[in-house]
């Protein structure tokens, strides 16, 4: 839209996120008039759906790099030298969203006559984008400059703001969500489609919640000063994300679908279970590029599951799966969103029109574990940015979990609410027969993630199934204080020996071959796959047989709970205090 793309030009003149010299040369006058253009009901809808087009949550958010429970090829911040010097994340672009937003909420009431709700209704639309933005950001870089409305040129107190703190940041976000989740309509041309409704307020709000509540419980000090929280707050928020979620629980607008792995792989988004879906079509040439960033080794990340990470799946009968055993043995009576997430043994695929039974390819994926979930069964689209399934950005299943780990956190969660929720998850995604409330701690659970409790432990069991590939991981990591688990051996699939050739999913092809290097490739010419175990980054866990053992050091550290503040923000604002481990 023309309006929007001058509203930007606006924005990239900010001085904070530019060019002191750029932003003072810039002429006032080439401001929008709001006068003119904010005439009637229809100009918000267009202002608004300028926000949809441009800061809706694309596909990006399936891709999880640096988290512990997927093996991906090399990720800069957690292996390299990170510094100031090379942080980016403050430029023009990066803020012209608030801007924008910040003028619609100033101008929004010049249209003349509608209703108050109406009225209330936009602005709640305005303050939920700006809530995303700046929840983005805190994210990333804690607290940051907070702006209620957009800067003037001549503003220089505004232009050089200090950072407001991540207590302060995050109660203005606290409220514009408050306003959101209050004044948002449910009316039926707001809802499942691409606007923002009421749902999705109350949805987003349990996520940000919870993530804030939980940061504050579990990180002693705030990384932002290296100094005790000056007000910690983190049951205000674990019980505003309780709240949130109840409220949509409440309503009944949702439920479980029972089919999993549909809601990831088809054009039309499922609204019995998503809430909110950046919606891709074909007819309108709309697509995007997930398939083929899972099904080619050099234009995606090798993305695989983690040996220990598929452990964790429960059998069918609701116990722990605690045996290692070859490939196609640990897709037998588990629950079923295994099969649904990596490729099982009955996986086939469209080859040319025809379906085909296919095994994993280790030029995709490091540990034989590859993901499908995401993936349409066809080799039509695995070379191309054309893939039309439709993204959740989030949905019911999510929400419940949210609700099960903010009560639970409180210390308020009981046996009603685990049947209303990881009960409902368990039977409906994953088949599971035995879904009882959990009265003992798993101990493989409890050793890897330092806690006793049995049902804080296997909601964090859930939670790591249930939404895998989602882009939630990384963030769960970053707010339990536990991304030390990033630093660990990735492990594949289990070879019972070398030198010899392996049909993974019985359809009497040869699929890998496994030999040591000095053997050469074991006299068996001609299979597709051939690994070394004394090259290209493998070993066996036992030597000569186990797991599979793929070594990429990765290197954690304390400092990157937040990034840093870029050097070149600072050098534009000196007000700008660097994060506390990065000074």
């Amino acid at each position: 839209m023309k309006i929007m793309k001058k509203i930007v030009l606006l924005a990239s003149a900010i001085l904070l996120f530019a060019s002191c010299s750029d932003f003072l040369q810039r002429d006032p006058d080439a401001k929008l008039n709001s006068e003119t253009y904010f005439a009637n009901e229809t100009s918000l809808k267009t202002f608004i759906n300028g926000f949809i087009n441009s800061y809706t949550p694309t596909s990006a958010l399936a891709r999880e790099d640096g988290s512990d429970i997927i093996a991906v090829t090399r990720t800069a911040y957690y292996i390299d030298d990170w510094n100031p010097n090379v942080q980016t994340g403050w430029s023009s672009s990066d803020w012209n969203a608030i801007y924008n937003i910040n003028y619609f909420l100033v101008h929004l009431r010049d249209v003349p006559g509608l209703s108050e709700a109406t009225y209330n209704h936009y602005e709640a639309t305005g303050r939920f984008w700006r809530a995303l933005q700046y929840w983005n950001k805190v994210r990333t870089f804690g607290g940051v400059p907070y702006y209620f409305a957009p800067i003037d040129a001549d503003d220089e107190e505004m232009l050089y703001k200090p950072r407001d703190s991540r207590e302060a940041t995050m109660q203005y976000i606290l409220d514009d969500l408050n306003f959101a989740c209050e004044n948002l309509s449910t009316e039926t041309a707001w809802v499942n489609n691409a606007n923002i409704s009421r749902y999705i307020a109350l949805a987003i709000k349990s996520r940000i919640c919870l993530f804030e509540g939980t940061y504050r419980k579990y990180h002693a000090t705030n990384p932002e000063t290296g100094s005790a929280w000056t007000t910690n707050e983190a049951n205000k928020y674990l019980t505003e994300a309780a709240d949130a979620a109840q409220k949509l629980m409440a309503t009944g607008r949702y439920s479980i679908a029972t089919d999993y792995r549909g809601l990831f792989t088809k054009e039309a988004p499922n609204y019995t279970e998503g809430i909110w879906f950046h919606q891709y079509s074909t007819a309108a040439f709309h697509t995007h590029d997930l398939t083929w960033y899972f099904t080619s080794g050099s234009m995606g990340s090798k993305w695989s599951g983690d040996q220990d990470f598929i452990q964790s799946y429960l059998n069918i009968d609701g116990t722990p799966h605690t045996t290692t055993e070859e490939w196609a043995q640990e897709f037998q009576n588990r629950d079923k969103r295994l099969a649904a997430t990596f490729m099982p043994p009955t996986y086939t695929k469209k080859i040319a029109g025809a379906s085909v039974t296919t095994a994993p390819d280790f030029a995709v994926t490091y540990t034989g574990y590859q993901p499908i979930k995401w993936n349409i069964d066809d080799n039509a689209y695995d070379n191309a940015s054309i893939s039309n399934n439709s993204v959740p950005i989030i949905r019911y299943g999510e929400v419940l979990l949210n609700y099960a780990e903010a009560k639970a956190e409180l210390g308020q969660f009981t046996e009603a609410d685990w049947n209303n929720t990881i009960a409902i998850l368990r039977k409906n995604h994953g088949g599971i027969t035995n879904t009882a409330y959990p009265t003992t701690a798993d101990p493989a659970l409890a050793a890897y993630y330092k806690l006793s409790d049995p049902v804080l432990l296997e909601i964090r069991r859930e939670r790591a199934i249930e939404l895998v590939f989602e882009g939630h991981r990384v963030n769960d990591l970053m707010r339990w204080a536990r991304a030390d688990l990033i630093n660990k051996q990735w492990y594949g699939l289990y070879i019972p020996e070398v030198n010899k050739s392996y049909d993974l999913n019985g359809d009497g092809t040869m699929d890998i071959n496994v030999y040591r290097q000095a053997d050469g490739n074991g006299g068996r010419a001609g299979t597709p796959v051939m690994l070394s175990t004394a090259n290209g980054g493998w070993t066996l866990e036992n030597g000569d047989h186990g797991r599979l053992m793929y070594n990429l050091e990765r290197k954690f550290t304390e400092k990157r709970y937040l990034h840093p503040i870029p050097a070149s923000a600072i050098v534009l604002n000196p007000n700008l205090e660097q994060n506390a481990a990065w000074k």
